[in-house]
């Protein structure tokens, strides 16, 4: 009987507890609810990003289409303090950009040099050896490797001799014959470069306008578009001085370079909101922006991409003023064109009307 009653009390013991169902349940339904709540909760912070996200671009978006005559003012006063930096630098300096080697006369001197140097202690050294002269210095690499120095001096060849002097005493060298290359600009020939180049710039200019007018038929368009590639060269040049950029040849290509950008976005725009007639003003603009942005957007990039991986100085002048430019551009054309545009098309409007 005891062995009975052992076995039968081991049995029950073996059974599991039950918790009541309606413990369970409650458990249940409280591991639910915390669950929803963590989920739902990014959700929400998402959809309320996402609201305040929209309200922030409507409201950009009603700025751009209700005070577009107020935002006409930005870049006509960066174009009023363009052309006052301009001419207070040809008050000082006498010229309106700072010329290099190539359109002023000098010489070039090419030194090649393993070790690295500090440049600026080079060139303020030399620039107190040559005093009223315009002496510049820069490190010449090779494949992201540093390879020597180049000098550009507005010195006569007849001062070669001094200027190497100076830097073999600086640089604790001595440079023989075949140790570097000079080149040497007349500065007869550096001013006579530097008036076709800016010859050449004024022609292309003036034969994009004709192409404009032609095209347009209206001088209002016509007018617009020409002042925004006028407004792209001039703060990009003003930007290009106060940033102590000293023009080549090749940044007067650059230039040219960048009527032809600046104009194409503008006629672009100008088609799109004149020559088209579907939807409102405000539809045609915001669809001329989609495909301006996007080839803006497109250039930048190649640009930079340039700028980061090009060892050539060349290259790197180019792609900087067409950079300067390009970001000028943007406030030209969807602001300052736009603007214009729109008041033209209104009081065509009102003209029709009456």
């Amino acid at each position: 009987m005891e062995e009975e009653h052992t076995e039968k009390h081991t049995e029950e013991s073996k059974e599991p507890i039950e918790e009541p169902k309606e413990h369970k349940v409650e458990e249940h339904k409280e591991h639910t609810e915390q669950h929803k709540s963590h989920t739902e909760k990014p959700a929400e912070e998402h959809i309320e990003h996402k609201k305040r996200k929209k309200i922030t671009l409507s409201k950009i978006k009603d700025v751009y289409d209700k005070q577009y005559r107020k935002l006409l003012i930005i870049p006509f006063v960066i174009l009023l303090l363009a052309i006052s930096l301009i001419i207070f630098k040809v008050s000082t300096t006498g010229d309106f950009i700072n010329r290099d080697v190539s359109l002023k006369g000098g010489l070039t001197l090419t030194i090649p040099h393993s070790k690295e140097i500090d440049i600026s202690d080079l060139q303020n050294y030399l620039l107190s050896n040559f005093p009223g002269n315009d002496i510049s210095v820069r490190a010449l690499k090779q494949a992201g490797t540093y390879s020597g120095i180049v000098i550009d001096a507005d010195i006569e060849k007849e001062s070669l001799e001094q200027l190497k002097s100076a830097v073999e005493e600086k640089l604790s060298i001595k440079l023989k014959e075949g140790d570097y290359s000079v080149e040497v600009m007349g500065s007869s020939l550096g001013a006579s470069f530097f008036k076709e180049t800016i010859r050449a710039v004024l022609i292309a200019f003036i034969f994009m306008g004709i192409v404009v007018f032609v095209y347009f038929k209206v001088p209002a368009p016509s007018l617009a578009v020409i002042l925004a590639a006028f407004s792209d060269i001039v703060v990009t040049l003003a930007i290009v001085n106060m940033i102590g950029m000293k023009l080549s040849t090749a940044g007067i290509a650059a230039f040219l370079m960048l009527i032809g950008y600046s104009v194409d976005t503008d006629i672009l725009l100008s088609t799109k909101v004149i020559k088209r007639k579907e939807g409102t003003i405000m539809e045609r603009v915001m669809n001329a922006m989609k495909t301006g942005l996007m080839m803006s957007a497109t250039t930048v990039c190649a640009v930079i991409v340039a700028l980061i991986f090009t060892q050539s100085e060349v290259i790197r002048q180019i792609m900087t003023i067409l950079l300067i430019g390009l970001l000028v551009d943007l406030i030209n054309t969807w602001i300052q064109n736009v603007g214009i545009l729109r008041l033209y098309l209104e009081k065509k409007h009102k003209n029709v009307q009456a």
